[in-house]
């Protein structure tokens, strides 16, 4: 447990001396005592008759190529929860956290990506750390300690001015010495090399643990496409991992095909630690590939690390004969870990026109 914060329903009696905090529209900075005093805003014409703390501020406008600093914390603490409701093209907005003042994010994602909700379209998701609910509620629970300091920046994307809602609840507290940095990093293939792994994430360097994925899978052949191992290679794996799983929906907690056999359909579900909660069908004209959007939390088996670590997966399918068939699909992830700072630069994020979903 983080000295002085409570987590776990065994420790919610506990007495703390963690200080609540929140920062939103209105309040921007978090201050004790300062929240609900604007007075000027999104909603300063809906709330012209009844003046200062009635909703003045309730959302944000960011304009086109335009940075926005969510929030900005220099002390030393923990975020605890997110609460995000954007307009806009979910892949066009992209969130960055950094911790300590360091100069590259360790958070760098597009906004509904990381949200497990990579389609721009609300998906309901229902698991521990993320949940999605009605009508575009993003909320995120993932633990994220700092000892210095945090920003959290949305970017826009987006070639218009688009509307964000928000709210960041943290505790100010101080951080053991064995708490880790909380990452997330996004990566797209499309399509994906012919006999080439997919990776999810590599050159992760430092101490820590994986926590989680969340994929989004467009495919560019008939039949079923998920028959494709999930590997973990760690502290020094060459050619062949540690962790090497039976499939890919079996990686997700499913088995085969994700399919009610009796309807022949895809099944959606969504729970605590896994789920399939985006399934697009062709429409018989131009909405003519399939999606899948797909999370995987390693809460209860965080995937362990003191060096090193790269996740792949494969993309296969079946041929006429009973032979596999390498897939050459399009293919977006958002992985999620845990590690001890400094962590290596990532790759530099797909400009606008691949991050777009077509």
């Amino acid at each position: 447990m983080y000295n002085g914060l409570n987590l776990g329903l065994g420790n919610l009696p506990l007495l703390s001396k963690a200080k609540s905090r929140s920062i939103t529209p209105e309040n921007f900075t978090g201050e004790k005592g300062k929240g609900g005093m604007a007075t000027e805003g999104t909603g300063v014409k809906p709330a012209r008759d009844l003046g200062q703390g009635w909703k003045i501020s309730p959302s944000v406008k960011i304009k086109p190529n335009e940075t926005f600093t969510v929030a900005e914390i220099n002390e030393s603490g923990a975020i605890q929860h997110i609460w995000m409701t954007p307009t806009g093209v979910y892949r066009f907005l992209v969130l960055r956290i950094y911790w300590d003042g360091e100069e590259n994010p360790s958070v760098e994602v597009p906004l509904g990506d990381f949200f497990a909700c990579g389609l721009n379209e609300f998906s309901l998701v229902n698991s521990i750390p993320v949940c999605v609910n009605p009508g575009s509620a993003f909320n995120c629970y993932w633990e994220m300690p700092f000892r210095k300091s945090c920003k959290i920046t949305v970017e826009n994307l987006n070639p218009e001015e688009i509307t964000l809602f928000y709210q960041i609840d943290y505790s100010l507290t101080e951080i053991e010495e064995d708490a880790a940095y909380f990452h997330a990093q996004f990566r797209r293939q499309n399509p994906l090399p012919y006999k080439k792994d997919y990776v999810v994430v590599d050159q992760i360097k430092g101490w820590g643990h994986f926590v989680g994925m969340y994929m989004l899978w467009g495919v560019n052949n008939n039949g079923w496409w998920g028959e494709g191992e999930v590997k973990f290679f760690m502290d020094g794996d060459d050619k062949f991992p540690t962790i090497c799983g039976t499939g890919t929906e079996d990686y997700f907690c499913g088995s085969y095909d994700f399919e009610n056999r009796e309807e022949k359909k895809y099944v959606y579900f969504s729970t605590p630690y896994a789920g399939l909660v985006q399934i697009t069908k062709p429409d018989g004209l131009y909405k003519s590939q399939q999606r899948f959007g797909m999370y995987r939390w390693h809460i209860m088996d965080p995937v362990r690390f003191e060096k090193d670590l790269r996740v792949t997966v494969q993309a296969l399918s079946w041929r006429s004969d009973g032979r596999y068939l390498p897939l050459q699909d399009d293919i977006s992830s958002v992985a999620f870990w845990y590690q001890s700072e400094p962590h290596n630069k990532f790759p530099e994020l797909p400009d606008k026109d691949f991050l777009e979903i077509i």
